[in-house]
């Protein structure tokens, strides 16, 4: 008989689960005022979630959502080199567009975390200028 080791996986967020989270983040900045211009924005430097003007800002957003603190906090879950990966990718876009030093920009996060007090509901914390 031979045995196969099944290597270790780490145990990945549900894919549905971003995306319920980048729909929630996306629903609320709109209640705030904000208008979506992309959503998923990817290059080969990185991904940035959402894309969306905030008068005449256009915000880059990070969205982050947690089940448990255990380890991090949404907001500590975006590191240093998280940052530099955004930032690389929003220059991208900022040169694809024909927007570099044309607008002002930020960078803002949206950190989703599970509210025991609500079941089912999210806690949200918009972090804006999260990181320049």
């Amino acid at each position: 008989m031979i045995f196969s080791i099944k290597p270790k996986h780490r145990k990945l967020q549900n894919p549905s689960a971003g995306a319920m989270a980048e729909n929630r983040a996306r629903s609320w900045l709109e209640k705030q005022g904000l208008q979506l211009l992309e959503k998923n924005y990817r290059t080969t430097r990185g991904e940035i979630d959402l894309i969306m003007q905030d008068g005449d800002t256009l915000v880059f957003v990070e969205v982050r959502m947690r089940q448990n603190e255990r380890f991090a906090t949404a907001a500590q879950s975006i590191d240093h080199r998280k940052q530099q990966r955004i930032i690389s990718t929003a220059q991208h876009y900022l040169q694809a567009q024909g927007l570099w030093e044309k607008i002002p920009c930020r960078f803002d996060a949206i950190c989703l975390q599970r509210d025991t007090d609500n079941g089912n509901g999210y806690r949200v914390e918009w972090l804006q200028n999260a990181f320049s």
